[in-house]
């Protein structure tokens, strides 16, 4: 009786482990100064690794379009041969020049330096896709990436003459989909900009925001922003990292509000924000712009689950003693799952990441080239 019953167990044990959803694949893209590595793991523990791609080249950022999840874009970059745009259909395992039209031509003298940042449309605009580049530019793709065309009426906005390169030159560097023809966009130092008919008509959005580094500290335009992005879920709710402080809004407010109270520091550059928690946001505090690194030698990730009301300074596993590390704006992602995962890459070519919404922190990689760019795909 008993090896009966062991027998009717077999199938009911196989059919319960073959109807077991498969552990979701989490893929980590770090662009670096000398090509771009991609970490992949099912567990968030143990990863593998692959690249680099684009060996030697500047890599500011790979996206993932989640709108058909095996393309993915990438901004390359070179000093000798320019600023480029490449596209996969693989998931990245090869790769093409996706580039025809990426040139300025409505800012008199002014020619591509940099593409900072690529991001896929949303679901409301299939094939549409955007690239922000200095100096301040915004280029849209209506065919997945295979030809580009300038976004004239931002580009030649009525306030571009006040508008000034950071450190890094004059780049727009966020980009945020909304849908529904809602875009926000931030440019070092113009500030934000957003619109409500698909990029036809722009308005400022930097009321509340502080530029101590200009005579006038409230002005239209002219903030530095370093980073900006919309919560995954929730696109009306609003996060910047700026040169002066950090912010939060909604996507229809008339200002943002100052949520820097409780940090070491205004300064940083580096945000990501968790689709799995309705109001938590990272950053890692830098001392400021003239020593650009995190402040007492500790590499610490600050972590409000509030929006910014109160926040906590997170630890464990990251490196506490003589630590002089930078994280740009690219540098850090959130991946969608619960418990949310963060990663962050620093310019000495450390990845560090988080499997418990950053209560807990492993290295990843610690001799890449210096990391610029940091995104997740899950």
């Amino acid at each position: 009786m008993e090896a009966y019953a062991n027998i009717l167990r077999i199938p009911l044990f196989a059919l319960m482990i073959y109807s077991m959803p498969k552990a979701a694949q989490v893929s980590v893209w770090a662009g670096t100064r000398k090509g771009a590595f991609v970490f992949r793991s099912r567990n968030r523990k143990t990863w593998s690794v692959e690249g680099p791609f684009f060996r030697g080249m500047e890599v500011h950022h790979v996206a993932r379009d989640p709108r058909d999840p095996a393309r993915h874009y990438a901004a390359v970059n070179s000093a000798w041969f320019g600023a480029h745009i490449h596209s996969s259909e693989d998931g990245g395992k090869s790769w093409k020049l996706s580039e025809a039209g990426l040139a300025v031509k409505s800012v008199p003298e002014a020619s591509l330096i940099r593409v900072w940042h690529i991001e896929p449309g949303a679901a409301d605009e299939p094939g549409v896709v955007y690239a922000g580049g200095d100096p301040g530019v915004l280029f849209r793709s209506r065919d997945w990436g295979q030809t580009w065309e300038e976004v004239v009426s931002l580009n030649t906005h009525a306030t571009r003459p006040r508008w000034h390169p950071g450190a890094g030159g004059m780049c727009l560097h966020s980009i945020q989909c909304l849908g529904g023809g809602r875009m926000i966009v931030a440019i070092s130092a113009a500030g934000a900009f957003r619109t409500t008919d698909g990029g036809t008509t722009w308005e400022p959005f930097n009321q509340n925001v502080r530029t101590d580094f200009q005579p006038e500290k409230y002005p239209e335009v002219g903030q530095c922003v370093h980073k900006l992005l919309a919560h995954p879920r929730n696109p009306e709710a609003l996060y910047q990292q700026n040169h002066c402080g950090i912010y939060r809004a909604r996507f229809g407010a008339k200002k943002w509000t100052d949520i820097s109270r409780g940090l070491p520091s205004r300064f940083g550059f580096g945000l990501a924000v968790p689709a799995s928690e309705p109001e938590t946001l990272f950053t890692v505090p830098i001392e400021g712009a003239e020593y650009r690194c995190v402040p007492e030698g500790k590499f610490r990730v600050a972590r409000s689950r509030d929006g910014g009301k109160t926040w906590k300074l997170l630890t464990r596993g990251l490196p506490q003693r003589d630590a002089h590390l930078l994280t740009l704006r690219e540098g850090m992602a959130a991946d969608a799952l619960d418990p949310a995962g963060v990663y962050v890459g620093t310019t000495n070519g450390q990845l560090f990441h988080s499997a418990d919404a950053g209560d807990t922190w492993n290295t990843m990689a610690e001799h890449l080239p210096g990391v610029i760019s940091v995104s997740v795909s899950s």
